[in-house]
């Protein structure tokens, strides 16, 4: 498989289904190869939305994406800031009709498998909330702080109560459509009771076209760039919307569908019980926040990165920045320097596939 041509470690900034992407590879060694992904950072996510339904949308508003200086998604709203200083807030009840589809039956909302989460709800204006799942995240947390990039303080009971709420509502409401959609025989592999064992016997023969059948095709792909990443014959294309098949899957290659984080997930990798606590299993939660970053929410993740670059964590970090010819369309980049960090802060809100970079890592930045 290809895989990145220097073998530095990577810190992957990503929302729920690209953290489950990221686990996989790293679970999965003997099928996938190594993964060059060594710190996973999670964000909170609700949905996401598509670009161009997006920017549609906005137009029938009068509102051109060109002139949106930042989207925010809290309170309910979908909110606009506008260049001019005007504010466009919709409810998210009207904005749900740019959601994408596979956001539906997605039931993580604080990216569970992260080794740190971050997210602002449940913390205070200026503020964002991050939760420490593993103990290189928590070292992570401590460290930055202990260094000075970011300061913490313990969350209020009333923040962790919102929070989980809200998780709560997303596992609930997800969990009754993919009932809804399993009921007209249109399949959600992912939330699947299966084990390591009976994983690898029901994809054991899966190749791409299985993938578009049971992924693809019924609204479920994420768009994370994972099955273009792991193809070791280069024939995966990820132009704009799908992936496409641009050739013909050797024999007995099933690394695609083994990557692809809406096939099955064996309870190895995601543990079943998770589902019963709104936010995954943690360490620590705190409400954090970094002076003189000019981040969204605080602007700790960018804070952390920029520790992870200055500590050599990791080698290089993979972040979301906008197109400089296609206003607010996300384009993913693999960096090492923190200027360019600084540039990605803030959300985008529509689907980027990430691990695409990983493949041309000499390039810096891939651009479909």
């Amino acid at each position: 498989m290809t895989k990145n041509t220097k073998g530095e470690s990577v810190t992957l900034v990503g929302t729920p289904c690209h953290i489950i992407a990221a686990e996989k590879m790293d679970h999965y060694p003997e099928i996938l190869g190594d993964s060059p992904v060594e710190f996973k950072l999670g964000l909170f996510c609700m949905e996401n939305f598509s670009h161009s339904y997006l920017k549609e949308f906005l137009k029938q508003e009068n509102i051109e994406i060109d002139d949106v200086n930042q989207f925010r998604v809290e309170k309910g709203h979908l909110w606009a800031h506008l260049k001019d200083g005007d504010v466009f807030k919709v409810p998210l009840s009207k904005a749900k009709v740019c959601m994408r589809k596979n956001c539906q039956v997605c039931m993580d909302y604080t990216s569970e498998l992260a080794d740190l989460s971050v997210g602002s709800v449940g913390s205070a204006p200026g503020w964002s909330t991050v939760i420490a799942r593993t103990e290189k995240g928590l070292k992570t947390l401590n460290k930055a702080e202990s260094k000075g990039y970011i300061e913490t303080k313990p969350m209020e009971q009333s923040g962790i109560v919102l929070l989980e709420n809200l998780a709560n509502k997303k596992k609930k409401e997800n969990k009754e459509e993919i009932k809804k959609r399993e009921s007209v025989a249109r399949p959600v592999l992912y939330r699947r009771y299966i084990n390591d064992t009976e994983f690898r016997e029901e994809v054991s023969s899966c190749q791409f076209n299985d993938l578009k059948a049971d992924v693809v095709d019924v609204g479920s792909c994420v768009l994370c760039g994972a099955c273009y990443y792991v193809c070791p014959e280069n024939i995966i294309s990820i132009e704009d919307r799908k992936p496409q098949l641009k050739g013909t899957c050797p024999p007995d290659c099933n690394l695609c569908y083994v990557a692809c984080p809406r096939t099955y997930l064996s309870q190895e990798v995601l543990h079943r019980d998770l589902d019963q606590k709104p936010l995954g299993d943690y360490l620590k939660i705190v409400s954090a926040r970094a002076d003189g970053v000019d981040g969204q929410d605080g602007g700790v993740a960018t804070a952390i990165l920029n520790f992870i670059l200055d500590e050599n964590t990791t080698d290089e970090v993979i972040v979301v920045d906008k197109m400089d010819d296609n206003p607010w369309k996300p384009e993913a980049i693999l960096t090492s320097q923190v200027e360019d960090v600084k540039k990605a802060a803030g959300t985008k809100y529509s689907a980027a596939p990430v691990f695409k970079v990983l493949k041309n890592n000499d390039s810096k930045k891939e651009v479909s």
